[in-house]
């Protein structure tokens, strides 16, 4: 985006400098510019830089977090497939524990956990203003809890490493329960609530902040309620939460839904609607390399890379083309309408007919309107919403269900979400749009579920949703039917991902460099 958040690889000089100890005996003078805990974290700014690292984690340039990863092919649910891919790739969901996605986003996140503990033992080292400090503190207490959801949504049970690794003798550690890693997630949030700075404080969005933790918060409850915990006391925590965030008035509904993903492409920072982006920088060319790939993989197909090129990968599922209502709004943008083709030199734009649901690509985010130049193939600026507030109303609205049924809270939650969606204004009754009067409890959520699938697709959070509600194995293989019976003969293979889901593809398998290392931990049930 526009603020330039420099990352650098302090925290990795430090991990190694233990490495190196030994290397004394040799030496008649110890080293003086040699970057390790004991001469590093000595001044506020010190501490800024590592907590840039910590932050750093959630990008990963070789795509496993939120360049590109977690919103894309370790995502896989029933709202899209990969174009041209049948077999034998983790996009169709045909793999094992040796697959090098699935290892590297283990990696990445314990990357940013040790370095979160890292600055957590010397976040008291300097002289410096305590809010300040704590502020510090509070971010990285928050992006250590975050890494473990991360983790635990995708692998379950992990190992709680709450200390920095400082020797390479450094025991391993057995596996966590489920329960144990949420206690941990929980608990760190807690602590970083006060800590941390109200999103006023910042230009942008791209920070931890009060409502963000809350947020986050209320979306770590939401899971523990459902599957595997099946906790369903944490729905009163996770409404709690939700309403802390709408009640501080920090937030609001965009009133243009495609405004929302125009403005990540033109690196317009938007903190009412958006309450946590991942922050990309640049284009990977030059010196920064902190560039993400929003809109590339997954988006509208384009040959061009003056217009921002494409090759349109992610396309849509009829089932999740057919959940919009045609004067959805939501659904022209989300899912792309056209495409661009080069005819006798000339780029222009082709639009797809009504039967073309399966040819069509996502159209979220949409490289035409990015404004940096020149262009890169491969990479972007394009920051992408961990949160956004259209969430935040939609949890509230599951959460109050949960709790008191369908109530008018529940109703005028949602009905936010949809007014939007249908162009309308969100705080004006609309019988046209707002959800039916008199449901119950399950039509309710039944609702509220295809309402979340509609406003929130291709942002990563589809098969989170299945898995704690318990639908993902029954939605992927009630797929695979729908796309054997009714795609045209061209497009049959894109159930490929639907037929190979099996009960334990709810998670990830234990990577097998974890297995070999690790004799303490034990795999995934299936892997």
């Amino acid at each position: 985006m526009k603020v330039n958040i420099k990352i650098y690889i302090v925290m990795s000089c430090m991990l190694a400098g233990s490495l190196f100890s030994a290397c004394n005996k040799f030496l008649d003078t110890k080293p003086e510019d040699f970057v390790t805990p004991e001469n590093y974290f000595n001044t506020e700014a010190d501490l800024d830089r590592a907590l840039n690292g910590v932050y750093n984690r959630l990008i990963d340039n070789w795509g496993r977090m939120y360049s590109r990863g977690l919103y894309s092919y370790l995502n896989i649910s029933d709202e899209f497939f990969y174009k041209n891919v049948s077999v034998n790739n983790l996009r169709v969901l045909d793999f094992d524990a040796g697959q090098l996605d699935v290892g590297k986003l283990w990696e990445v996140a314990y990357q940013g956990i040790d370095r979160a503990n890292l600055l957590l033992e010397n976040v008291n080292k300097p002289k410096m203003d305590d809010t300040k400090r704590n502020a510090i503190k509070g971010q990285a207490l928050f992006l250590r809890a975050y890494f473990y959801f991360v983790l635990v949504d995708n692998y379950g049970g992990v190992p709680l490493k709450m200390s920095s690794t400082n020797s390479p003798t450094t025991p391993n550690l057995p596996r966590s329960s489920v329960a144990e890693v949420y206690a941990a997630i929980v608990a760190d949030m807690k602590i970083a609530e006060p800590l941390v700075k109200d999103i006023s404080t910042y230009t942008n969005n791209e920070r931890v902040t009060t409502t963000v933790v809350q947020a986050i918060l209320a979306r770590v409850y939401l899971t523990m309620a459902g599957e595997p915990l099946k906790d369903v006391s944490k729905y009163a925590d996770a409404l709690t939460y939700a309403d802390k965030v709408i009640n501080s008035g920090k937030h609001s509904l965009n009133p243009s839904y495609s405004n929302i993903f125009i403005n990540h492409s033109k690196d317009i920072n938007e903190p009412q609607e958006c309450l946590w982006e991942i922050g990309m920088y640049g284009n990977q060319q030059g010196a920064a390399q902190i560039a993400g790939g929003v809109g590339v993989e997954n988006g509208l197909e384009c040959p061009d890379d003056n217009i921002g090129f494409s090759g349109g990968a992610v396309h849509p599922t009829a089932r999740l083309f057919n959940l919009f209502e045609a004067v959805d709004q939501r659904r022209d943008w989300a899912i792309a309408p056209y495409k661009y083709v080069v005819t006798a030199g000339v780029v222009s734009k082709s639009f797809y007919t009504a039967a073309q649901v399966y040819d069509r690509t996502a159209g979220k985010w949409r490289r035409e309107y990015e404004t940096q130049v020149p262009k890169n193939r491969l990479y972007n600026s394009t920051n992408f919403p961990v949160i956004r507030y259209a969430d935040v109303l939609l949890m509230k609205a599951e959460a109050e269900n949960a709790v008191n049924g369908p109530v008018a809270a529940a109703y005028n939650a949602v009905n936010q979400v949809r007014r939007r969606g249908y162009g309308k204004a969100v705080n004006a009754a609309d019988p046209a749009v707002d959800l039916p009067a008199g449901l119950g409890r399950t039509d309710f959520l039944q609702r509220l579920q295809d309402e979340r699938a509609r406003e929130l697709c291709f942002e990563g959070m589809r098969k989170h949703d299945l898995i704690r509600w318990g639908l993902y194995v029954s939605k992927m293989q009630s797929l695979a039917t729908e796309v054997n019976n009714n795609a045209p003969a061209a497009w049959k293979y894109a159930g490929s991902a639907a037929k190979n889901t099996t009960a334990r593809n709810v998670l990830f398998p234990v990577p097998n460099t974890e297995i070999t290392i690790n004799r303490f931990i034990t795999q995934n049930p299936g892997w």
